[in-house]
């Protein structure tokens, strides 16, 4: 199976880039073609056979990672599987395209997978970064509902089928939107240990815009995956959930604007998943009003 990888970069990493191209240079197997995408900024010196993208707008996560699938054909149909990294990661081992490879070929509903993310330094995982609700053991491989964008495997056919990632989510909840269409569409998604990209710990809220746009993509994504009856449930939970984490008075307003701004503005097409769906992310350990 032909494997290539997708690279985001804002330019601004320009030694961890290299080195995250160095490890997936020195991966086992044929050669993994590369595109990295200069989101909105241009890209540093690169190694020699390394395909770059400047696009000249950030176009955010999934719209940066969207313009890197297309560089491979419509819905990356010159490969079969392609990796997602973060610029500041590095695949901890030699053989993680050949055991994306193997895997996939040995589970042909299998359409995605997510790696394990350690901290270089201490070799810990952080719960986050297990895709599911049991995740006190990230050393325990599983079938999960969801994946970790920047560290993952996803076969192109999936992309194919049903859609890429959705641009106007620009950061926040774009994979879960994708996992959710997957699962619709009978593929399913694995979540493996063994898979390793090593990545500096760091909080989410570092963003500036995290809270506002984690609260409005979740409420896009309801509105656009579930059926209606749970569209309420969920999202209740979930401002339940925010509340008896006690945030800041300046986290909280934003994340209240950020679940307005979900409500009153467009969200894209409305496709709710079907209700055996619902019930596979139950029977899987998440259903989808958590």
């Amino acid at each position: 199976m032909k494997v290539g990888a997708v690279v985001i970069t804002m330019g601004n990493r320009p030694g961890e880039l290299r080195a995250l191209l160095e490890s997936v240079a020195a991966q086992d197997g044929d050669p993994v073609e590369v595109v990295v995408v200069g989101n909105g900024s241009p890209v540093p010196d690169l190694p020699a056979g390394v395909r770059t993208i400047e696009l000249p707008e950030n176009l955010g996560i999934p719209g940066g990672r969207n313009a890197g699938i297309e560089a491979f054909g419509p819905g990356g149909r010159d490969v079969d599987i392609l990796l997602f990294l973060d610029d500041d990661g590095l695949l901890a081992r030699t053989d993680t395209a050949e055991l994306c490879r193997q895997a996939f070929a040995a589970d042909p509903r299998l359409g995605i997978i997510s790696f394990r993310i350690a901290d270089p330094a201490s070799g810990v995982t952080q719960r986050r970064h297990v895709p599911r609700l049991r995740a006190a053991d990230p050393m325990r491989s599983s079938r999960v509902t969801t994946f970790l964008g920047g560290a993952n495997a996803v076969r192109t056919a999936v992309f194919q089928q049903v859609g890429t990632l959705p641009e106007e989510f620009f950061y926040a909840h774009e994979e879960t939107d994708l996992a959710w269409r997957a699962l619709d569409a009978g593929w399913m998604i694995d979540y493996r240990s063994d898979m390793v990209l090593y990545h500096p710990a760091t909080a989410p809220s570092r963003h500036a815009v995290y809270h506002r746009m984690v609260a409005r993509n979740r409420v896009w994504l309801a509105r656009r995956n579930l059926p209606a009856p749970l569209v309420p449930v969920y999202l209740g939970v979930w401002l339940l959930l925010t509340l008896l984490r006690r945030p800041r008075v300046a986290a909280l307003r934003a994340w209240f604007g950020g679940f307005r701004e979900g409500w009153t503005t467009p969200c894209g097409p409305r496709r709710p998943m079907k209700w055996r769906t619902v019930w596979r992310l139950t029977r899987l350990g998440r259903p989808p009003v958590i």
